[in-house]
């Protein structure tokens, strides 16, 4: 069984971090109307806090790799202020880019994942499907990915 949590991670890897980032965002998000509600339930916000830290740390090696364009260097600049100058979190910021942006970069990495070569891509499905597999929401959708 390939196993994610390798020091010496593929890049493929990286790919599904943020997918599944991505998803506890949006299942989180998805609780609250406006930001202010978000950020009063402080747990919510700093777990949509740290998917966020997930997702630019994970594009740092997409685009290091040319996997995505120079365009989500924001998305890598946007994690390093929130991970280095966490005291200025801009919350309609952070609201925006769940509400408009995310989507986006959720397309992006499912044909990153489409275009994937097919054993690799079905062993890390497996993979994450076991490491997640208390998180319905995120299982329902990698077992979709087959």
């Amino acid at each position: 069984m390939f196993n994610v949590n390798n020091v010496d991670r593929q890049t493929e890897i990286f790919i599904f971090d943020i997918y599944i980032a991505i998803l506890k965002i949006k299942k989180v998000s998805s609780k609250f109307s406006n930001v202010q509600e978000l950020l009063y339930d402080f747990t919510q916000w700093d777990s949509v806090i740290r998917e966020f830290e997930i997702i630019g740390e994970a594009m740092k090696y997409l685009l290091r790799e040319k996997l995505v364009g120079v365009e989500n260097r924001k998305i890598i600049n946007f994690r390093n202020q929130i991970t280095h100058e966490y005291f200025g979190i801009d919350q309609d910021i952070v609201w925006g880019i769940i509400q408009v942006k995310l989507d986006a970069i959720e397309i992006i990495i499912l044909q990153l994942i489409v275009d994937m070569e097919l054993n690799l891509k079905s062993e890390l499905i497996e993979a994450f499907i076991e490491d997640n597999k208390y998180l319905d929401f995120v299982v329902k959708k990698l077992y979709g990915l087959r």
